[in-house]
């Protein structure tokens, strides 16, 4: 009888305890509806003996906002997990990114609708950058202070030198709008380029090499707007320097 009941000790401590509280996941009705929750949640809870529910009002959920994680998609939604800092939250984050969590949603066979994909490939796309400036008067600067080395467009596209990158081509770059900000101060503009209240006055003994290139802040932001609005050169295809 001792030994029936160390047994049975035994068994109860290995199996996952039922009696704590349980965390609690929303989600919106398409996914509760589905059935889904229904189908992972027990078999999280089986795996790990944490116990997660359904729950609308839940600290952890799932939603189509772009914030969290995004774990699986359906009908060209892509529905995120949002969950606190907190062990047991990244426990069920961790399976639910697993293979092994993968392989739970997509084994569920809804019986409505398509089945849930957790293969998600989310594309970053960088957020358009919004400069102030007025973009015509910095066509027309760029046109007038930068077009002597620098092809800006159609308008000089025979004025530029061979060996200098063409607006377009400097568009295209992942950081051009830091290297057009800083411009001044990268070789060989510190030269020959002054800008008001921004870069000392040139040194007595080294005068500029050519006519110096003046300008004001406004006018250096105006530039900006303005490349900021132009066409990028596509870089995936052979480029021919004008």
């Amino acid at each position: 009888m001792r030994f029936v009941l160390l047994c049975l000790s035994l068994t109860l401590s290995a199996t996952p305890s039922w009696s704590q509280e349980a965390i609690g996941l929303a989600a919106p009705d398409e996914i509760s509806d589905s059935g889904l929750l229904q189908h992972i949640l027990p078999r999280f809870s089986l795996k790990t003996g944490i116990k997660v529910v359904a729950d609308e009002n839940g600290r952890m959920s799932i939603s189509t906002a772009p914030s969290g994680d995004p774990v699986f998609q359906r009908d060209g939604i892509v529905y995120h997990l949002q969950i606190e800092d907190d062990a047991k939250h990244s426990r069920f984050r961790e399976w639910i990114l697993s293979d092994i969590g993968k392989r739970t949603i997509e084994s569920f066979a809804p019986a409505q609708g398509d089945p849930f994909n957790a293969d998600i490939k989310v594309e970053i796309k960088q957020a358009e950058q919004v400069i102030d400036g007025d973009a015509a008067l910095g066509q027309k600067l760029s046109l007038s202070l930068c077009g002597r080395c620098h092809v800006i467009g159609p308008q000089n596209r025979m004025n530029g030198l061979g060996s200098t990158p063409s607006f377009a081509v400097l568009r295209s770059l992942p950081d051009w709008s830091e290297r057009f900000e800083a411009f001044f101060a990268l070789n060989p503009h510190p030269s020959f380029t002054q800008v008001k209240d921004i870069t000392p006055p040139f040194a007595i003994d080294r005068p500029p090499p050519i006519h110096p290139v003046e300008m004001t802040i406004e006018d250096l932001e105006a530039i900006l707007a303005f490349v900021s609005v132009m066409q990028a050169a596509d870089l995936g295809a052979p480029l021919e320097l004008q």
